[in-house]
């Protein structure tokens, strides 16, 4: 009887998951930490604004908000009002002035990367001031109901197709008799 508990094979493979899984922690540790850093570009000065969506869907406190794809602040808190809408305050870069009729639309960087604001500028002369609200906003996109929708879409067209076929296989059997 061997003394061995492992295999060499399984050895190997022990070693090589706990590889994977203390840089995986690490990784963790370093996005955790980079995400809660503010730049040391700006000048430490911001201003909240507010706006409300229907639902949120992983977007959490903390995550960025942007505009043009540049970092202008962050999500700073999450309120659930009296008719149950997401109220999301959030501070943005003192030295960014939003016109007042800009949207705010919560979106994902990929399919299955990580949720931030997008603030898209209106034309307007006038800014929403400190703690005021977007006028515009838009709710997350679901990836399951986005899904649903593009099979949907899929199954109409296969389904037109196949009536298509079918008109044109009938033609064809018409003219032949």
């Amino acid at each position: 009887m061997s003394d061995e508990v492992y295999s060499r094979e399984e050895s190997r493979i022990l070693k090589v998951g706990f590889g994977v899984a203390l840089a995986l922690i690490v990784l963790t540790l370093a996005v955790t930490l980079t995400r809660k850093k503010v730049s040391s570009a700006d000048n430490g000065k911001f201003y909240d604004v507010n706006a409300r969506f229907n639902r949120t869907d992983g977007l959490l406190v903390g995550d960025w908000v942007r505009m043009a794809g540049m970092d202008i602040g962050r999500v700073v808190d999450a309120q659930l009002d009296d008719h149950y809408k997401a109220i999301l305050t959030l501070e943005i870069k003192d030295n960014i002035k939003i016109p007042d009729d800009s949207s705010a639309s919560i979106v994902s960087s990929g399919i299955a990367g990580t949720k931030y604001i997008e603030i898209e500028p209106g034309g307007s002369e006038d800014y929403i001031a400190p703690n005021g609200e977007f006028s515009y906003t838009q709710d997350a996109m679901v990836i399951e109901e986005l899904v649903d929708r593009i099979i949907g879409i899929g199954k109409a067209n296969r389904k037109s197709a196949n009536k298509n076929c079918l008109k044109e296989n009938n033609k064809k059997e018409i003219i032949n008799e």
